[in-house]
């Protein structure tokens, strides 16, 4: 049998593999919160413009809103044979109240219907993920604080390079998340102009209040154009985007925990929480949790890249090609919002091994940035000159198996005479962070700082810099691990 909705063209039902391809609601009935919203918002303009009794408008809400309560309880039965969740909505409809259920799509069609419905729920979810990026950003705030003055290791082609503060290693993260914050509220700016009432693509010949919609339904304006009201994919290419490049940075935090975690590097332990075991080594701890992070960003890139080569080749308006935009999507913000919850979860659970880092930080000579700092400070060398004789310095110390804190004064002064005994106060791991002052510098002061802007950005409440002189490496017991 032909499909009531629009079978007045077509004399037969389609064939089976036509209805296994065209029927989009295995994914977007979860759309139903959404779609309902619209067709009541539409209904009130309809009404109050005339176009609909508003006896029938009463019935048409009433049955709507009869429906929402079936598909919440979960006793609403989805029909593949409705292809979508406009046509299993408004057949239950018709089956409650009549035919005025037939009324309610006057001056819409399916495509402006679905692009505003969708359009509803990527706005949500953008709202759920800012949130989530929020709290995460808190949560790695506060460990900030608690690690302002861990020294740890800062690398350079995976290399150690020069001493930095855990917490400003973790404050890079609050920076990165923020970006990836604004770019989802810019994207949620641009989505949001209201689709309803553009129809099929022309408009309508009735007298719609499209501004009226667009109110009632949180938009800031109708969508100028019919044609690019329903043909416009836009706003979830441009989500996809945003979550892409979150993803990316939840992926290479996720490979430091990785890392960190390793017996060969031991800077941080998570629970049994947020790890597993091996079903035949069982020595083994394994950081599953930040592995599958580290692994999300291929399903929502591939979204992304998904839905652009969709789209590249479309003409206006709107092609049945635009309904694979859907359940990728859905998968994409999905796992980000999983990501964000599992990389929050870490960071509270995070265990810190101190002294593992400040072991790891005072090794491979650190701190010869600072000689050569110190040589340009204090000996007016230009700072070229300076990097060669603190190369010389480092090689030596490398001919006599120590450390830059091992070489004695007669040891420097046999690469240069100019260098007296100050050197050895600039040598220490906690020297030089405490050094580095400059704006977004790692000293642990800038840590503090920085972690109560934070603070203030992200609750509205003004926050002073917690005070120095908190736990310190070598101050706390267990191996290390607090």
């Amino acid at each position: 049998m032909s499909n009531k909705m629009w079978g007045g063209r077509f004399s037969s039902g389609p064939d089976a593999i036509m209805e296994e391809i065209n029927a989009s609601i295995g994914f977007d009935h979860r759309l139903f919160k959404q779609d309902i919203a619209g067709s009541i918002a539409h209904a009130n303009m309809l009404a109050q413009t005339g176009i609909l009794t508003q006896d029938d408008t009463d019935s048409i809400i009433s049955g709507l809103q009869s429906v929402l309560a079936e598909i919440d309880a979960g006793t609403f039965t989805f029909s593949r044979a409705l292809e979508d969740i406009h046509m299993n909505v408004e057949s239950r409809l018709r089956e409650q109240i009549g035919d005025a259920a037939g009324r309610l799509h006057t001056a819409r069609s399916r495509n402006d219907q679905v692009a505003t419905d969708f359009k509803l729920y990527v706005r949500d979810a953008i709202d759920t993920l800012i949130a989530q990026i929020n709290t995460l950003q808190l949560g790695l705030v506060s460990r900030a604080e608690d690690e302002a003055e861990t020294i740890m290791p800062g690398f350079t082609h995976l290399q150690s390079a020069q001493p930095v503060t855990f917490g400003h290693h973790l404050l890079a993260y609050v920076e990165m998340l923020g970006r990836d914050a604004s770019r989802l509220s810019d994207a949620r700016k641009r989505l949001n102009e209201c689709p309803l009432g553009a129809a099929a693509l022309a408009g309508t010949s009735f007298p719609i209040d499209r501004h009226m919609t667009a109110n009632a339904l949180g938009f800031d304006r109708p969508a100028a154009n019919s044609l690019d009201a329903v043909s416009d994919r836009d706003f979830i290419l441009e989500a996809l985007s945003a979550a892409s490049i979150c993803a990316v940075h939840l992926s290479r935090f996720a490979e430091e925990l990785v890392i960190w975690s390793s017996a060969q590097f031991g800077f941080v332990r998570l629970s049994d929480k947020y790890s597993t075991g091996s079903s035949i080594m069982p020595q083994k701890r394994n950081p599953d949790a930040a592995e599958l992070v580290r692994a999300k960003i291929g399903r929502i890139l591939g979204a992304l890249t998904s839905l652009i080569v969709v789209m590249k080749g479309l003409p206006l308006a709107y092609s049945k090609d635009m309904q694979e935009d859907k359940e990728i999507a859905f998968d994409a913000l999905d796992s980000l919002s999983l990501s964000l919850a599992a990389m929050t979860g870490m960071v509270g659970d995070l265990k810190v091994n101190r002294d593992r880092m400040h072991a790891a930080a005072s090794a491979g000579f650190s701190t010869a940035t600072d000689i050569a700092d110190w040589l340009v400070r204090e000996v007016n060398m230009p700072f070229r000159d300076a990097h060669h004789v603190t190369g010389q310095i480092v090689a030596l110390a490398e001919q006599k198996n120590c450390g830059l804190e091992g070489l004695t004064i007669e040891d420097f002064k046999q690469v240069d005479q100019r260098i007296d005994s100050r050197i050895h106060k600039i040598l220490s791991v906690e020297s030089s962070v405490a050094s580095r002052q400059s704006y977004g510098g790692t000293a642990p002061a800038n840590v503090l700082t920085q972690a109560a802007r934070w603070k203030s950005v992200l609750t509205g409440q003004t926050h002073e810099p917690r005070p120095l002189g908190g736990k310190k490496h070598g101050d706390h017991g267990d191996g290390g691990v607090e």
